[in-house]
């Protein structure tokens, strides 16, 4: 019963990541609809933060974060001054950084593989691809026209961002939305890579831990 639980709740985290990735664009007009987004935001924020609560290390930090982040995005709803928008993508982007070490820690450490460790993979994959879009859109909001569409005009949506982190990090690489300065072609670069390297260390770790598991039950 409990590990149906926690299979539960890692599914839970997965799926209101994949949400929140399918209606960023959707949402990203207006006031009122970047306001729900802020709030589907949150969801896979709490998700994350009671997740890392069962893993071992500090309590207090990812809720500090996460507190942080609902403050701060209330705050530059209200006001959208430019320091202040900053302020929440680099709080919101040591969050994500924060979720992404200690669920692979999890995934590291892991002895057994049970669906929740499917979830968490993929889960860790996707935030990710928010840390990314958070720094690009910190980078964006420092350094106006870091990022421009193919038509070479800057972009104006955060789900632009979100788009390019994600087709960055699968190392798909469109070339519809291209970094322009030295800053942004160094994270894009960078996001790659890690890409890369997060898929075949995490499929070596899983088929380990399934090796283990098979020794097991034969001896």
């Amino acid at each position: 019963m409990p590990e149906q639980a926690q299979n539960r709740r890692d599914l839970f985290l997965l799926l209101s990541l994949v949400l929140v990735i399918l209606m960023y664009p959707l949402l990203d007009h207006g006031d009122l609809e970047r306001l729900i987004l802020g709030g589907m935001v949150f969801v896979p924020v709490v998700l994350a933060t009671l997740r890392m609560a069962q893993t071992e290390g500090w309590v207090w930090l990812p809720i500090l974060l996460m507190s942080c982040v609902l403050v701060l995005g209330v705050a530059s709803t209200l006001f959208p001054i430019r320091t202040l928008l900053a302020i929440k993508w680099v709080v919101l982007a040591a969050f994500f950084g924060l979720a992404v070490t200690r669920l692979f820690s999890y995934l590291r450490n892991a002895r057994t593989i049970t669906a929740s460790h499917l979830f968490t993979a993929v889960s860790v994959y996707m935030l990710l691809g928010m840390l990314f879009f958070t720094l690009y859109s910190a980078l964006e909001v420092l350094r106006s026209g870091s990022f421009q569409l193919g038509n070479s005009v800057a972009t104006d949506r955060p789900s632009d961002l979100l788009y390019f982190s994600l087709i960055t990090l699968s190392t798909i690489g469109y070339g519809d939305i291209a970094p322009v300065y030295g800053e942004a072609r160094m994270l894009a670069a960078l996001e790659g890579m890690i890409g890369v390297l997060y898929v075949a260390i995490t499929i070596a770790l899983l088929v380990s831990a399934y090796g283990q598991r098979s020794n097991s039950l034969q001896e």
